[in-house]
């Protein structure tokens, strides 16, 4: 079981842009300690009941009784069953990220590391199928009510592949590829949650599409002397 990590409701992103392409969700106050503490509780008790049963055991009443809080409070916390399940994804990415950082991966290059580091996401969900299939459905339902929430998702998994590459300046190209990795992974989860895709097959098609990193990454070059234009100076010395 992954456990729920500390940390504020909403990440302060003011002045920022996401994968995207567009401005972050302005920043929010951040919860008091008790507050936060009990948001906790809540994304502990969602993560229990989604592993346990999936989608469907995740009852917002039960939820608030597990998480020993007021049926209304859970509510003003999140508005629906979709809001948070999508916030547990996002609490589950987070963990992973810090343990991605404590352990992180040893490619010789970017698309290597991104790609192990996907792979290490990926096997940490495989061992939760049941939670797994409730956080990306509930994403696949999510609304544009949920917004908020999705784009965090969006930028928490941004933020882990950005670090894989070891890019914090990220070019307008690379966060074209960023996406594309993005939606591939995600198809990915949903093909392999529906048995349709082996976890080999899974491997290959990470391993293809962060290739597209190599693409974006450009070498310093000096300027190349096309053939057959060669200065005179160059035809002397190659005449002496």
């Amino acid at each position: 079981m992954i456990p729920a990590t500390a940390g504020p409701q909403k990440e302060r992103t003011t002045g920022l842009m996401t994968a995207e392409g567009g401005p972050a969700i302005p920043a929010t106050p951040p919860l008091t300690e008790r507050q936060e503490a009990r948001r906790r509780r809540i994304l502990h008790a969602s993560a229990q009941l989604a592993s346990r049963g999936g989608f469907d055991a995740v009852q917002m009443r039960e939820v608030a009784e597990s998480s020993n809080v007021a049926l209304g409070t859970l509510y003003r916390y999140f508005p629906s069953k979709i809001h948070l399940l999508v916030a547990t994804m996002q609490d589950q990415l987070q963990h992973m990220h810090t343990t991605l950082r404590k352990r992180p991966p040893g490619g010789d290059s970017a698309a290597e590391r991104v790609a192990e580091t996907l792979m290490r996401a990926f096997r940490a969900l495989q061992r939760e199928p049941h939670l797994a299939d409730a956080m990306v459905r509930a994403l696949t339902f999510a609304d544009r009510s949920v917004s908020p929430e999705v784009d965090t998702v969006s930028r928490q998994t941004t933020a882990i592949i950005l670090d894989a590459m070891g890019l914090e300046r990220p070019t307008p190209e690379q966060l074209s590829a960023v996406r594309v990795i993005e939606h591939t992974w995600h198809s990915a989860l949903i093909t392999w949650l529906s048995g349709r895709a082996s976890i080999a097959q899974v491997k290959i098609d990470i391993e293809t599409v962060c290739r597209l990193i190599d693409l974006t990454t450009h070498e310093p070059e000096g300027p190349a002397t096309p053939p057959g234009r060669r200065g005179r100076a160059d035809v002397g010395r190659q005449d002496s």
